[in-house]
């Protein structure tokens, strides 16, 4: 990361071990946690924990937090996460509005604002209300920000931060849209699609590895998939293309060329008013997924959703149910939620494509994290241990904005 464009003051954070720590610290909230908790959790010798949360401490990123009682000998030193040493913006680049938010390391929300968009419009219009929105929440600039996670309609390149040929806007085909707003905020920038940056999130909230299909309803329709807890992009990062899947081959014209697209059928259903239909036909596809990935959770989100969560969930439930009976005595129901928030789980997920690396929710590209990770050795620390993450909640993430 580029510092003196930033704005951010946080060292380069290279060691697998320490960001397993800095992710513990994180998860501990207010109540923090000790070294030698921190120790037991992450098979780190107590001297290691002890040279990463000093160099933490030095960094600004943990404090201490007063003692806990000891079962014997001294009253062990607690250390939690200090929020409000790294921050980072959330962008949703919708059809017709933009959502932005503020996010600290801990991930509350510190500033948002949505304001009307015509992703239509020419290029350097987008991208100028885009960095006037960053800059917008951003305030006087006097906090540290690491970077820019843009959301936006796919398909799209993850890796090269390049739009293709997002339904309905052909004309960005091609368009690099992360080097552009990066040039415009002086930002690090992560672009990823709407649906993936929802999915992190949610993903990031889970205790452990899970299976699940988000939804997305709105202005367009398309799914992340978490598959072992790892965000799914696919080999071409085109992975969650949901929307485009033909239910009905003579049906109506889609705007992506094609005929019967349950994207088509659903919002043709809610353009009439008819919620029923509209859920029965994401129903029905929630239920091809459930069929194809044997996923634990469907999660529904979306403006479209929100307007009336309950009636989606029931109509979507009742497919799902009724796919379960005709598999015979045991076939169990797949749970159907509603991520609730409107568009604003995309915008906060999207922060999260820069604030997880940073936890060690990110792997696969620097080779010498993955050498830590698989001895346990952490070369800044000079201790030794087995502890490491088993599940990769962000997935890769090639290209990200490191800290530093």
């Amino acid at each position: 990361m580029n510092r003196s464009n930033s704005g951010a003051n946080l060292p380069a954070l290279r060691s697998h071990n320490a960001a397993l720590v800095l992710d513990l610290l994180r998860a501990a909230g207010e109540r923090g946690i000790s070294r030698l908790e921190l120790a037991g959790r992450t098979g780190l010798t107590p001297q290691a924990v002890s040279k990463i949360t000093a160099r933490l401490r030095a960094e600004g990123l943990a404090v201490e937090a007063g003692h806990r009682a000891s079962t014997g000998g001294k009253p062990r030193t607690v250390l939690r996460l200090v929020p409000d040493a790294g921050h980072a913006v959330g962008l949703h680049l919708d059809r017709d509005e933009l959502t932005v938010v503020l996010v600290d390391l801990a991930g509350a929300v510190a500033a948002s604002r949505t304001a009307p968009l015509d992703f239509g419009a020419p290029a350097d219009e987008v991208l100028g209300a885009a960095a006037g929105a960053v800059a917008a929440v951003r305030g006087d600039g006097a906090l540290p920000v690491l970077g820019v996670g843009v959301a936006v309609p796919g398909p799209l390149d993850h890796r090269g931060g390049v739009l293709h040929r997002v339904t309905g806007f052909p004309q960005w085909d091609g368009y690099p849209l992360r080097d552009g707003l990066a040039a415009r905020t002086g930002l690090p920038v992560v672009i990823d699609k709407d649906t993936n940056a929802a999915a992190l999130g949610l993903a990031l909230q889970e205790p452990g590895p899970a299976d699940f299909a988000y939804l997305h309803l709105g202005t367009g329709l398309g799914s992340g998939l978490v598959l072992g807890g790892a965000v799914h992009r696919g080999a071409r990062t085109g992975a969650g293309e949901f929307g485009h899947q033909t239910v009905q081959l003579d049906g109506v014209l889609c705007s992506c060329g094609g005929r019967g697209c349950i994207e088509a059928l659903c919002l043709a259903a809610v353009e009439r008013g008819d919620i029923a239909e509209a859920s029965r036909v994401l129903g029905t596809g929630a239920a091809n997924l459930v069929g194809l990935l044997d996923i634990d959770r469907v999660v529904l989100g979306g403006r479209t959703v929100a307007a009336d969560p309950d009636a989606y969930v029931r109509g979507v439930r009742a497919v799902l149910d009724e796919r379960a009976r005709r598999d015979g005595a045991d076939g169990i129901p797949v749970p159907v939620v509603a991520a609730g928030g409107g568009d604003r789980p995309v915008a906060e997920g999207a922060a999260q494509l820069i604030l997880a690396p940073l936890f060690g929710r990110v792997g696969g590209e620097d080779p010498q994290a993955g050498a830590d990770a698989q001895s346990g050795a952490d070369p800044d620390s000079g201790g030794s241990g087995g502890g490491g993450r088993t599940a990769d909640p962000a997935g890769p993430l090639p290209g990200r904005a490191e800290a530093g």
